[in-house]
C-alpha cells in the first residue's frame, strides 16, 4: 500500500463523524441536512435497526443529496443520517478468487465468510500513460475467429457490439472458459438473474470459477448498486494487475452501466443530454475504460459489451464507447439468425493493436480472407438470384469455391477450445487452398 494511502485513510479516521437527518425523499435521491460530507463518500442512513450506506452524488448549500446502495423501505423524514467521511471500501486480495460477490463485495455464493483482506476504495486512478507498457503480445481467447482475423493483445481494450438475443454472453463466456489469462474478473451489471447462476455453472464450471472473481447486481437492484459493481470488478481487476498477473476482465455490460448512470444522474437533477443521458454518464465512460489496459506491473485485457438499441451502431453509448476503445467486436443479427455462432461480422470487427501483435505472414493471410469474404458480400444478390456469371471475378469465384470452408473455420461450437497454433494453422490451411 502506498504511503500516501496509509496518510489519507488516518486523516479520515481521525475526523470526528459528523450526524444529521434525512429531509426528503425525491425519486430515488435521498436529502440529508445537518452532516457535511464529500462527492463520493457514504453516509449511513439508520433505517429500522440498520444502517443503510448511501453515496453523496450531490451538494447543495447545507444539503446533500444521496443514492442509497440498497432498498429504501423505511427511510423517512428525520431518520439519522452519519457522514463516514470515507469512501465507500470493499475487501479485495487474493481471497476473492474462486467467489461469487455482490457490489459491496459480500459473498453470495453460499461458501462462508470471505477471509480477512485490506478494505480498498473502488475509486482509483488510471495507469500513468507514460508508464504503460506497449501492447506487443497477443492474448489466447480460444475463439478461432478472433484469435487470426481480429487478434487482441494483452492489456487492449475491445467491445462486443450487438443488439439483444445475438449471442454476446454466449461468446463472452467461451472466452472466459479458453483464455490464457492468469486471472479472470466478471462483472455482470444489470444482468437477469436467471442467467447468473447458468453463466457460473454452466458456462465457467469449476475450473474457470477456480481462477475468476464474479461481480454480481442484477437488474433489480438500485442503480446506484449497479453502477457499483462496475467499479468493484474494476477495482479488483487493477488489484491482480498491480501484482503482475494478466488478467481478463469482463463487464456485461456498459451499457447498463451508462443507463444507471442515467438514472443516477437524472434522479440529483442534472439535465438529460443524449438520449436522455445527462453530462456525467458521458464523462464517466472514459474515466472507467481507462483504468483498463497494460501498466508497468501487468495487464487488465478489457472485454466491454455494449447493446446496441435496435442494432443501430450509430447509438450514443455505442459510437462514445468505440472512439475511447482500442477495438471492437461486431456480432450480425443475420448471421445469428441462420444459426451461425459466434456471428462475428469480421468485416466490420477491428482490432487497433494487431499489426503490433501479428506476423507479416499472418496479416498476409488475414487480408485474404478478409478479401475473399468482401468480394462475396459485395456479389451476394447477384449469386443468390443467378445472375452472377462465373469468370467475372476471380476473388468472387474463389469465395464461392471456398464459402463452405470460410464458414466452417468462423464457426465454431461453444465445447470447442482450440489453441492458438492450431487456429493460425487452419487459416493457413485455408488461404493455401485459395
Amino acid at each position: 500500500m502506498k504511503l500516501n494511502d496509509v496518510l489519507e485513510r488516518g486523516q479520515e479516521a481521525m475526523r470526528p463523524p459528523v450526524s444529521g437527518q434525512v429531509v426528503g425523499v425525491s425519486g430515488l435521491t435521498v436529502w440529508v441536512e445537518g452532516a457535511r460530507s464529500a462527492i463520493g463518500d457514504v453516509v449511513e442512513i439508520s433505517t429500522k435497526g440498520k444502517r443503510l450506506p448511501a453515496q453523496v452524488v450531490g451538494v447543495s448549500e447545507d444539503r446533500l443529496a444521496c443514492m442509497p446502495l440498497g432498498e429504501m423501505t423505511g427511510i423517512a423524514p428525520g431518520v439519522l443520517a452519519e457522514a463516514t467521511n470515507a469512501p465507500l471500501r470493499v475487501p479485495i486480495g487474493q481471497g476473492l478468487l474462486g467467489r461469487v460477490i455482490d457490489a459491496l463485495g459480500t459473498p453470495i455464493d453460499e461458501a462462508g465468510p470471505l477471509p480477512a483482506m485490506p478494505l480498498t476504495a473502488t475509486d482509483n486512478r488510471p495507469p500513468d500513460p507514460l508508464k504503460r507498457k506497449r501492447i506487443d503480445e497477443q492474448l489466447h481467447l480460444g475463439i478461432r475467429a478472433i484469435d487470426t482475423l481480429v487478434p487482441i493483445g494483452k492489456g487492449q481494450r475491445v467491445g462486443i457490439f450487438a443488439g439483444s438475443g445475438v449471442g454476446k454472453s454466449t461468446l463472452m463466456s467461451m472466452m472466459a472458459r479458453n483464455t490464457s489469462a492468469d486471472v479472470v474478473v466478471v462483472g455482470l451489471v444489470g444482468e437477469r438473474g436467471r442467467e447468473v447462476r447458468e453463466f457460473i455453472e454452466n458456462d465457467l464450471g469449476e475450473e474457470g470459477l477456480a481462477k475468476s472473481v464474479v461481480v454480481v447486481a442484477t437488474s433489480d437492484m438500485p442503480p446506484m448498486v449497479r453502477l457499483q459493481a462496475t467499479f468493484t470488478a474494476t477495482r479488483i481487476a487493477e488489484h491482480f494487475r498491480d501484482r503482475g498477473s494478466n488478467v481478463l476482465l469482463f463487464l456485461d455490460s456498459i451499457t447498463r452501466t451508462m443507463t444507471a448512470q442515467r438514472e443516477v444522474g437524472l434522479s440529483a437533477g442534472e439535465p438529460p443530454a443524449s438520449r436522455a443521458y445527462p453530462p456525467s454518464a458521458f464523462a464517466m465512460l472514459p474515466r472507467l475504460l481507462e483504468r483498463a489496459g497494460a501498466s508497468e506491473h501487468g495487464s487488465i485485457t478489457g472485454i466491454y459489451t455494449v447493446l446496441v438499441e435496435g442494432d443501430d451502431l450509430q447509438d450514443p453509448v455505442a459510437d462514445s464507447a468505440r472512439s475511447i476503445l482500442d477495438g471492437h467486436l461486431v456480432l450480425d443479427r443475420n448471421l445469428a439468425t441462420s444459426n451461425h455462432y459466434p456471428a462475428i461480422d469480421v468485416l466490420n470487427s477491428v482490432s487497433r493493436v494487431a499489426p503490433a501483435i501479428s506476423s507479416p505472414d499472418l496479416d498476409l493471410q488475414v487480408a485474404t480472407v478478409k478479401r475473399l469474404l468482401a468480394a462475396y458480400r459485395d456479389a451476394q444478390v447477384l449469386i443468390e438470384v443467378g445472375a452472377y456469371v462465373p469468370g467475372t471475378n476471380s476473388d468472387v469465384d474463389t469465395a464461392v469455391r471456398l464459402l463452405p470452408q470460410l464458414n466452417e473455420f468462423l464457426r465454431q461450437s461453444t465445447s470447442e477450445t482450440p489453441s492458438l497454433e492450431e487456429s493460425q494453422r487452419q487459416l493457413a490451411d485455408l488461404v493455401g487452398a485459395a
